[in-house]
């Protein structure tokens, strides 16, 4: 095995970690993994051996290479490596990482900019999803500073702008995988959802909260990651997910009133601690949910048309634009678009230890 790789470390969204090209990693899963985990530091809560912050936000890889598709530019793969465990889990998306994956493709040549805005067509490896990214460029650069401000994140930057084509069903194969917009699991009623990224979601004030919680309290409140653990579990089995024990999906999803027609409360676990902020991904499902009648998130009559949500999590909110059409007289969602802001923190070479047989 190589003793070094080159490494690009990116803040994407409001996510963090290294990206790397395909061709830059060992072919062999088990060689892969190895570099991802030595990468992040995985293994100890701290991560203090590797790129990683000690959280799942800061404990992700996204690795690129051209795609072979006629619809695409790259191919995405979205790593999601343990904080305190040792493992990689490439199952679920990242929207957040996915912001990053236009800036990187450009400059490691795969994608040709174009004077003013680049498009970008990522086809998403672990969902099967294309998601068009546009990337700000100029003089054949990409362009990381402006004035766009998201929320959970310092300063401002370039936009970059994010619609998920086909992230309907993707794992599962269908938008409601359990065939229901609502199941009651351990007695509270839930939606469990595949858009963009599987999640159960639920009211919370079926378990005695508000959703306007900060992420700490949450974590801190006595027995909640526990009780939602058990209810991501049966949802996992009601999905037609398996044994998701060592999986982070589905991901809980806790909601809460908000006065707007177009605003919901969400907060997001990872799923064993709250989101400080939200998943661009789970924002996208939720914000389907929001449109979508029967679901615990629908509160209103959305009409066809053009409308952006707000996502409200701890750290601000997410803002979601969607376009709502009728399909043989049904409410449907047919485009959710997401701005994101990236910046390159480093590049260079990483060194990767030896394997411990």
């Amino acid at each position: 095995m190589k003793t070094t790789t080159p490494c690009v470390l990116m803040r994407a969204g409001t996510s963090r970690g290294p990206f790397f090209l395909k061709e830059w990693l060992p072919e062999a899963i088990e060689d892969r993994d190895h570099v991802l985990i030595s990468a992040i530091g995985a293994g100890h809560a701290t991560q203090i051996n590797g790129l990683g912050g000690g959280t799942t936000l800061t404990s992700k890889v996204a690795i690129v290479s051209k795609s072979d598709r006629d619809d695409c530019d790259v191919d995405y793969l979205f790593a999601q490596v343990g904080v305190a465990e040792a493992v990689v889990d490439t199952r679920p998306n990242c929207g957040n990482m996915l912001a990053g994956v236009g800036p990187f493709a450009i400059e490691q040549g795969l994608v040709s900019p174009v004077e003013g805005e680049t498009l970008v067509r990522v086809f998403n490896v672990n969902t099967n999803a294309r998601i068009d990214v546009i990337v700000k460029t100029n003089n054949g650069k990409v362009i990381y500073d402006g004035d766009v401000a998201i929320d959970g994140v310092p300063g401002t930057g370039a936009p970059v702008y994010l619609s998920f084509l086909d992230a309907w069903g993707a794992v599962t194969g269908k938008v409601f995988p359990t065939g229901n917009r609502v199941d009651v699991i351990d007695g509270i009623e839930v939606t469990c959802i595949d858009a963009a990224m599987p999640m159960v979601m639920m009211r919370a004030e079926a378990m005695g909260l508000k959703g306007t919680e900060t992420s700490a309290d949450l974590d801190a409140h006595p027995g909640l990651i526990d009780r939602l653990n058990d209810i991501r579990l049966k949802a996992g089995q009601l999905m037609g997910l398996g044994d998701v024990t060592d999986s982070v999906i589905p991901k809980p999803v806790l909601l809460g009133k908000h006065d707007d027609e177009l605003a919901i409360h969400s907060r997001y676990f990872t799923p064993k601690k709250c989101h400080t902020s939200h998943a661009v991904t789970g924002a996208i499902g939720l914000a389907s949910a929001f449109v979508l009648p029967g679901t615990v998130a629908n509160k209103s009559d959305i009409p066809p048309g053009d409308h952006v949500v707000n996502i409200c999590h701890p750290s601000g909110k997410i803002q979601i634009a969607l376009k709502v059409k009728l399909n043989e007289g049904e409410i449907a969602l047919e485009r959710a678009s997401v701005v994101r802001t990236v910046r390159k923190i480093m590049q260079g070479d990483l060194v990767i230890p030896p394997k411990v047989n």
